[in-house]
């Protein structure tokens, strides 16, 4: 039997990304068009690649939250909730290195506009810290059930 602890936090946390990844993808959905400007402004991919990014983006997102809500292969969905916000704080911390001025982060698409600073570099990687937690978590839930 795995002690009550773990199995809290692992919830939590499940239940924590899930909201935040449904969240965060709904608000990219609702405006698609209005992200790829977005996308576009960080200024690594080749345009014919913006849209694409943009959509795939807000499509992973939202499997992701849905995968974490419906707690299946919880240590697996752990480590891409891990890869992703690994990816978003490259992606964020080369914006930031590189001086661009990007006035809406994008982290909840259009509808929470949000100007892009140290802060959410501070932020992201709180949550990717979250996301180990769950990582680890998970598999300690997963091994004892």
């Amino acid at each position: 039997m795995i002690a009550p602890g773990p199995r809290v936090a692992t919830v939590s946390l499940r239940y924590f990304f899930a909201a935040l990844l449904l969240a965060a993808g709904a608000g990219k959905a609702a405006d698609i068009v209005g992200f790829i400007p977005v996308v576009a402004g960080y200024g690594i991919l080749p345009a014919a690649a913006v849209a694409p990014a943009a959509v795939l983006l807000t499509l992973v997102e939202l499997f992701l939250g849905a995968w974490l809500a419906s707690g299946r292969r919880l240590a697996t969905a752990a480590v891409v909730v891990v890869g992703l916000h690994m990816m978003y704080l490259v992606w964020l911390a080369q914006a930031l290195l590189r001086g661009l001025e990007i006035p809406n982060c994008g982290c909840f698409g259009v509808y929470w506009p949000r100007p892009l600073t140290w802060w959410t570099l501070v932020e992201d990687t709180l949550l990717l810290g979250l996301a180990g937690l769950l990582r680890h978590c998970a598999g300690r839930y997963a091994g004892k059930t």
